[in-house]
């Protein structure tokens, strides 16, 4: 892993991952035709520390639409914090549900086999991307037939949606989870840029725990002495930093496109994105 190749996939990571176009499939392609394992322990801490420079984006970009919808009051704030924990309370139960499933079935006779093991699937992440853009073009076409009608509330009940469906992105790169909590917000009806914030500040929490959870991974595979592991963190740190710069770009492009009814749009890059990437499984990356 040189420095060229972690600031390629940083640039990658930070335009893809906050369009509804799944950042993780993106980055994963990329590493696989530059030569790279995406599921190797220090791949997948560069890629949770591409979404750490991301997540910084995010918040800086969305602090002032924050202030406004969530901090006005105190019980504003209250309000919010209790969707935002209920949500992350569905996405923990659904998507670790769902990651000890799938270790327990498809990697039960893998030794110590884990979720990341399948990160570099291509035959998985195909599938996945045809359903985030199915998804994205069904929010995007029914949005435009909803413009009349009037906005529906970010209560608990669809904050709890929300979450589960955050919560089945977890194990598959390819599930844009971005598109998909945007997309689920705007078919209950929520309005689609109060849908677009609260998806992105369920992301600021969720990012944490996931960078915790790469850093102990590579820890533990890490040589007794340690030897190695800071050109790889350094490594990490800078693609983050890249990933921060190409994060503000997308959430301008994003915005944009969502306020101007143009969602449907990423579906079909989605749908694309998915033939291409089964091409490149059936010539053996």
């Amino acid at each position: 892993m040189t420095l060229l190749k972690v600031i390629v996939l940083a640039i990658v990571q930070g335009l893809a991952e906050l369009l509804p176009v799944s950042s993780s499939a993106h980055v994963v392609v990329a590493e696989k035709l530059m030569g790279l394992d995406p599921s190797a322990p220090p791949m997948t801490l560069l890629l949770v520390m591409l979404h750490t420079g991301t997540m910084f984006a995010v918040i800086a970009y969305f602090w002032r639409d924050w202030r406004a919808l969530y901090f006005t009051s105190g019980a504003a704030f209250k309000a919010f914090l209790w969707i935002v924990i209920v949500a992350t309370a569905c996405t923990a139960v659904v998507g670790e549900g769902l990651m000890k499933l799938i270790e327990h079935t498809l990697l039960r006779d893998v030794p110590h086999g884990q979720i990341e093991d399948l990160f570099s699937h291509l035959e998985l992440i195909a599938p996945a991307l045809g359903v985030a853009g199915i998804l994205i073009l069904a929010a995007g076409l029914t949005e435009q037939r909803r413009r009349a009608r009037p906005a529906a509330g970010l209560g608990v009940r669809n904050a709890g949606i929300i979450g589960a469906v955050q919560g089945l992105c977890l194990p598959f790169r390819g599930f844009s989870r971005s598109g998909a909590t945007i997309s689920t917000g705007m078919l209950l009806g929520v309005e689609k840029s109060r849908a677009e914030a609260f998806s992105f500040a369920l992301a600021v929490v969720l990012t944490p725990p996931v960078v915790a959870r790469e850093a102990l991974r590579l820890v533990k595979a890490a040589p007794a002495d340690g030897a190695g592991l800071a050109p790889v963190v350094w490594l990490t740190v800078v693609g983050a930093l890249v990933a921060f710069g190409a994060g503000l770009l997308a959430l301008r492009w994003l915005s944009r496109w969502l306020e101007g009814g143009r969602w449907y749009y990423f579906g079909i890059y989605c749908l694309a994105a998915s033939a291409a990437v089964s091409v490149l499984h059936a010539l053996g990356y």
